[in-house]
């Protein structure tokens, strides 16, 4: 099949300089979700309509695998996809999707086109308790589907239908452009509307047939920042739904935001109002605090994730300890049994087994090694002015607090490093580092009082 996605529209009610198409929805915009969605039905053709910010629609979307059409200006749907016709294969049926429709599922638009064969007109249909603002599906006497009537064109005997048009609809495409051709914009909108070819198809003996999804929210669409919130509790909903299922724990199925793919082990659990985005793997005993935003890692089995914690592009072993107000940042490395505690930040490190780093350090451009311990104020100095240097500690060494290693520089293997350090020469293994200081006590000092005023 060809699939054709219309995302023309400026939004006006978004009151946004951004497209309409390219808000985000679970971290990604409405538009990818559609075109993600039509390529596990495997079209043959693939083509977006823009129209409004559409250079900024392709730069968001453009892939090998996704061809463009321009409708220059906004004439009605009709006329929209008018504007793909000369992109299609006239050879196999057009499923025409809405890139502002973003939770419609496969299985859905499947149901649809088997419904439809070869030579069938499709339609999406849903039937509401209240169809206010939607177009109605009006039938004949036998039960079959004769036309499509707007709100604003509808009479009060049409009003009260309650089965209504989604917009979703899989059409022959040989004849599309005939039909396209023929439409008319005598209505109160003064558009050329896709809803009246289904009489032209019908006319020319293509039977109109409907299908229905599952829920009335795969067909629900974004014209207004209310309605993109709803949608995103809606997705939510459906995704904290997916992770009890599979049997993670969540203090709140309400609040948790997954902003692209989180894959959870056996006995995982998470707290209220994290957030995850990108993709993100949790193994089996993983447990994660309040308030947590982790993106683009791993986390391995049995480590605990304390509250407040961020994560960034790193990867975790297993049981280590993280937090609570820890962040770790890209091409941050922990092996097993690593604790990284409150105010600590490690960036583009690798930290061994066992290490710890449990109170107000940086750690960054650093290997670190198995067994070594951190102390409190600890910052590794990896940058000049100019350029990132890196800090290299063997295992075991003990860094007392208040340290500055300014790199490059190598602590040797089970050195003691005293704090109050500044170390930036290399330190030979299994020596003391420190910095002499002299100790200066004076007698009768009289501390200085407040003034009054």
């Amino acid at each position: 099949m060809n699939i054709v996605i219309l995302a023309a529209g400026m939004g006006k009610r978004m009151h946004s300089a951004l497209p309409k198409v390219l808000h985000p929805l679970a971290g990604k915009p409405l538009l990818s979700h559609v075109i993600d969605t039509a390529r596990t039905l495997s079209p043959r053709r693939l083509v977006v309509v823009v129209g409004h910010g559409g250079e900024a629609v392709r730069e968001a979307v453009g892939a090998p695998d996704v061809q463009f059409a321009l409708q220059a200006q906004q004439l009605g749907t009709g006329h929209a996809l008018a504007q793909a016709l000369p992109l299609l294969d006239a050879n196999v049926p057009t499923l025409v999707l809405y890139g502002d429709v973003p939770l419609t599922r496969a299985s859905t638009l499947r149901r649809l086109v088997d419904t439809a064969g070869q030579n069938g007109y499709g339609i999406l249909t849903v039937t509401l308790d209240d169809p206010t603002g939607y177009g109605r599906i009006v039938r004949g006497a036998a039960g079959q589907v004769e036309r499509i009537v707007e709100q604003k064109d509808a009479n009060d005997a049409e009003r009260k239908i309650a089965e209504i048009n989604t917009g979703i609809v899989v059409t022959p495409t040989a004849p599309l452009a005939g039909w396209l051709a023929a439409l008319r914009n005598d209505n109160a909108q003064g558009e050329y509307y896709l809803t009246d070819v289904v009489q032209a198809a019908i006319a020319a003996g293509h039977p109109a047939v409907t299908a229905q999804p599952d829920a009335a929210w795969e067909t629900l669409g974004v014209n207004s920042k209310q309605q993109l919130a709803e949608l995103e509790r809606v997705h939510q909903h459906n995704v904290a739904g997916a992770l009890l299922v599979a049997g993670v724990t969540l203090a709140d199925p309400a609040r948790i935001d997954v902003r692209g793919s989180l894959t959870c082990g056996r006995d995982v659990f998470i707290d209220v109002n994290c957030v995850f985005e990108g993709e993100v793997t949790l193994a089996d005993n993983v447990s994660v605090g309040p308030n947590c935003v982790i993106r683009s890692a791993s986390i391995g089995a049995g480590t605990r994730v304390d509250a407040y914690t961020h994560i960034e592009n790193a990867a975790v072993g297993a049981n280590a300890v993280l937090g609570p107000y820890a962040r770790l940042r890209p091409g941050a490395k922990l092996a097993d049994d690593v604790h990284v505690g409150n105010f600590v930040e490690v960036k583009n490190a690798n930290i061994g087994v066992g290490s710890k780093a449990n109170h107000l350090s940086y750690v960054g451009d650093a290997d670190v090694g198995a067994g070594v311990n951190i102390g409190a104020g600890t910052i590794t100095c990896n940058y000049d002015g100019a350029n990132k240097h890196r800090t290299i500690i063997e295992d075991n060494v003990f860094v007392g607090s208040d340290t500055q290693l300014v790199a490059p520089v190598r602590v040797g293997r089970g050195v003691t490093i005293a704090a109050g350090t500044t170390v930036w020469k290399d330190v030979p293994q299994a020596t003391l580092v420190l910095n002499e200081k002299t100790q200066i006590v004076k007698t009768g000092y009289v501390r200085p009082v407040k003034k009054k005023n």
